[in-house]
């Protein structure tokens, strides 16, 4: 549901549910603080109140949904992810999550691009969670004559993990448990980085050759942030090579592409028929990293999309399988 901004950012997710008349039933809390409440959080487009303790949360974007349930909370609306998801807009670790806390599948919102202003107001939210989304400022205006509406910071797709968790936690009045379910994740990244130090200052290079054209992904990306999390360096080539056209990729011609040198390189492709394709280009064999055996890959929508951007819950998720490809390249 990323619309255009996927090709970039995934090169570049009581009980609720429907019941069979199509009515949804509230969010189910643990123990969310009323103390808590009113809250003001700031985002790009202001600040939002929210008075009380939200009984009803729909979520828009992307890793908003997965703070949700990591703390507990099931949305009454989350949206539909095409992008690694089953037929059900479903991404494999929100539904094993929803699974684990034993719930129903809350209502999916229409797939598409648009913000479905229509099927948000049927859901009768007390608060919308959009903080890693691309709403627009029109977009804002409208979803808030709904209820209170927690944007994003900054810009638009580009909202740490972290801050996801911590927002959200905000808006739930589960500050605590936010701090500590961050403090948890970080600790089960840091025990799984430590198993592997030989990707340990290691400097990588991310990129997904795609439909003719080469995308490379800046530090700012949260994928990239996520290497670093595991111990790896942005390669100094990535900002020298920069040509500005976003603050988290930028494209670059088979020409120069040599040039973007690194310890690792990683690329993304959805088939191995894709990886095989990238690697056996004239211009990928020119890559020192390519040519030396020096480069992981990580193949699967679904695994892209646990790191397109990384979520609370889809960090651990595709864990081992992403440390086995970079271990093997570094």
């Amino acid at each position: 549901m990323r619309g255009a901004a996927l090709l970039a950012t995934a090169l570049v997710i009581t009980s609720c549910g429907s019941d069979p008349d199509g009515d949804t039933a509230d969010a189910a809390t643990s123990g969310g603080s009323s103390d808590a409440f009113p809250v003001t959080i700031e985002h790009t487009f202001g600040e939002t109140t929210i008075e009380q303790e939200p009984e009803k949360v729909v979520t828009w974007g992307f890793g908003s949904t997965d703070a949700a349930l990591a703390l507990g909370v099931v949305p009454v609306a989350i949206p539909f992810q095409a992008y690694g998801g089953d037929d059900e807009g479903l991404l494999p670790w929100i539904a094993e999550e929803l699974d684990e806390l034993g719930v129903e599948t809350p209502t999916v919102l229409p797939e598409g691009d648009e913000v479905p202003f229509e099927a948000i107001a049927a859901a009768d939210p007390d608060v919308i969670l959009a903080n890693y989304s691309g709403i627009t400022a029109e977009d804002y205006e409208t979803l808030s004559q709904i209820a209170p509406v927690v944007a994003y910071p900054g810009e638009a797709w580009t909202t740490p993990w972290r801050d996801v968790v911590t927002t959200v936690g905000q808006a739930l009045g589960k500050e605590q448990e936010a701090a500590e379910l961050v403090a948890d994740t970080e600790q089960t990244i840091a025990d799984a980085a430590a198993e592997h130090p030989e990707l340990q200052g290691k400097t990588v290079a991310a990129v997904w050759d795609t439909a003719g054209t080469f995308y490379v992904y800046e530090a700012a990306d949260p994928r990239v942030e996520f290497l670093t999390d595991l111990g790896l360096e942005v390669a100094p080539s990535v900002e020298q090579l920069s040509t500005g056209e976003s603050t988290f990729y930028y494209t670059l011609s088979y020409e120069q592409v040599a040039g973007l040198t690194s310890d690792v390189l990683l690329s993304y492709a959805s088939t191995q028929e894709e990886a095989d394709a990238f690697a056996a280009q004239p211009y990928a064999q020119t890559m020192p990293q390519v040519a030396t055996g020096h480069h992981a890959v990580l193949v699967g929508d679904e695994l892209i999309a646990a790191v397109s951007p990384p979520t609370v819950l889809s960090m651990t998720w595709g864990l081992d399988e992403y440390l086995t490809a970079l271990s093997a390249a570094a």
